[in-house]
């Protein structure tokens, strides 16, 4: 029995649309991170799974320890739910309303920490969240910067980038009693999210690579010297660094003591293109064909599941199953339906299904209520996303 032909045994019973969570896929996808850390715990980046079940699932295995959330809503929500007591949030927050209750809650205070990168964070923190001690990280610039400045390239996130410059600031974290500097990251985006094997585009992709080892070398150099003078200050409980594209690259530098991965787990079509690691699909979903236009071609309800980013072909879902199936360039994926063509539409009659794989990770269950677990050809568990719960923190 073939892919397709398990996934609509399982879910024969279920109408489309709806979305699925390949178990074994999943597993081994976790399986390959835990071997790519190469003993570095990894934090599970809640923004990339989406669901509690299947956080709860990864952070059962051997070699996870711990959550990078998005938000600080969420945060307060995955420790009230005791899903994990170390909870860093990646992002800085500017919720008032969530500050105050993080410290007023003993529980949470010990269990979440807070991203800042600037001394608006700190007087904003110490303005809103009066109680309990507040733990803190800080974010680290870790784009790479070319040609004496001129040429920068990575996220733009913290404007931390020097050992001086991040040394400073956490003096000034430190100079606050009611803050606690516990840890410090450097989200790579420029090796962890940037794949190196585009296809079709073999030039771009060596100087892909090019850029990448440059960036690695001098990370890796001003990483360590970073956690060098800020050691020097305190003690710090973690040094945070990499993604998903990035883990044995990042664990090998001995000042990151753990390294962020998520979207490995479910690996989107955007984490096909790594020359270091190849993932197996386990998050999709299927939308039903309810026309047939013309010979060659098919439409599905529904499908316009665009991913954020650059507004490009790229962030449009993959009609993965049965292959053969693409676009009309004229409309795309669809608010209401989305039109298919391709040889394999002659072999589609209405009510079958087509099987799609978003372009990210867990953005995908931004759309869907509930996601299905699959074993083999069976359905083995429904289970809500965050959206199903109620709750969408973005």
């Amino acid at each position: 029995m073939n892919l397709r032909e398990r996934y609509d045994a399982a879910t024969a019973d279920l109408e489309a649309p709806l979305a699925i969570v390949d178990l074994e896929a999943f597993r081994a996808n976790a399986a390959d991170l835990v071997r790519r850390a190469a003993g570095k715990p990894i934090r599970v980046a809640s923004k990339s799974v989406r669901c509690r079940a299947l956080l709860d699932e990864v952070l059962a295995m051997d070699g996870f320890a711990g959550i990078m959330a998005f938000t600080l809503p969420e945060a307060l929500w995955l420790a009230e739910n005791e899903v994990s007591d170390d909870i860093l949030v990646a992002y800085p927050t500017a919720d008032r309303t969530a500050m105050a209750a993080l410290a007023a809650d003993e529980r949470a205070a010990r269990t979440i920490t807070l991203m800042v990168d600037s001394v608006e964070h700190l007087d904003m923190i110490e303005q809103n969240a009066s109680g309990h001690p507040i733990r803190i990280c800080v974010d680290i610039d870790a784009a790479y910067r070319a040609l004496g400045g001129k040429v920068r390239i990575g996220p733009r996130r913290s404007p931390l980038h020097s050992p001086g410059e991040v040394r400073a600031f956490a003096e000034q974290v430190l100079k606050r009693p009611g803050l606690q500097l516990v840890g410090l990251m450097a989200y790579e985006g420029q090796i962890a999210g940037v794949g190196d094997v585009p296809p079709g585009k073999p030039l771009m992709g060596r100087a892909i690579r090019e850029m990448q080892k440059r960036s690695r070398m001098e990370l890796a150099r001003r990483r360590a010297a970073i956690v060098r003078s800020v050691r020097e200050l305190t003690e710090l409980e973690f040094v945070n660094g990499g993604g998903t594209g990035s883990v044995e690259k990042t664990v090998a530098e001995k000042a990151v003591t753990e390294v962020a991965a998520g979207s490995g787990l479910y690996q989107p079509h955007l984490f096909d293109y790594y020359s270091n690691f190849s993932g197996r699909p386990a998050a999709l979903f299927a939308l039903p064909v309810v026309r047939r236009p013309a010979p060659g071609v098919v439409t599905c309800l529904g499908g316009g599941y665009l991913a954020s980013g650059p507004a490009d072909a790229v962030r449009l879902p993959q009609p993965y199953l049965p292959t053969g199936l693409s676009y009309d360039g004229n409309e795309g994926a669809g608010e209401v339906q989305t039109p298919l063509i391709g040889h394999a539409a002659d072999r589609l009659e209405i009510g079958d299904r087509v099987w799609f794989r978003h372009t990210k990770a867990g953005e995908l269950c931004e759309r869907f209520e509930s996601l299905h677990l699959i074993e083999g050809d069976r359905l083995v568990r429904t289970v809500p996303t965050y959206r199903g719960e109620g709750r969408t923190f973005l």
